[in-house]
């Protein structure tokens, strides 16, 4: 069984480093776009896409934007922590303010179980 484990995450390894190859220009731009913006601060997966994608933001297309972003090794849930301690770093919000504030389309985007998660492991909610 273990075996058969460590062969799939080889081949899965091996997968994405061959897709990440065929990236295109821009989409490899998006992609060092889009680390270092994750380098900086905290950012769930639709709203770097929006960043990157964003006439104010990178103005990569869409789909560019999108699979730059997929292409990339992120944890959101950790992502959703970090932007939660970001935002009680400039003022205070309820558990479920944070969570609201989170996971608004006109927020951050996260997912709602990223954002509880990110949330609940900050001081909002203990």
């Amino acid at each position: 069984m273990k075996i058969l484990k460590v062969a799939i995450i080889a081949s899965l390894l091996t997968a994405s480093t061959a897709w990440a190859g065929d990236l295109t220009g821009p989409q490899k731009n998006a992609v060092r776009s889009a680390e270092q913006y994750l380098s900086v601060q905290g950012f769930s997966r639709s709203g770097l896409i929006r960043q990157l994608s964003s006439d104010y933001g990178d103005g990569y297309s869409r789909a560019d934007a999108t699979t730059a972003v997929d292409s990339l090794n992120v944890d959101w849930r950790r992502q959703a922590v970090r932007s939660a301690k970001q935002y009680l770093s400039v003022q205070g919000f309820s558990c479920s303010g944070l969570i609201r504030q989170l996971s608004s389309d006109a927020g951050d985007g996260y997912t709602q179980s990223q954002a509880t998660y990110g949330a609940q492991q900050t001081s909002a909610c203990q």
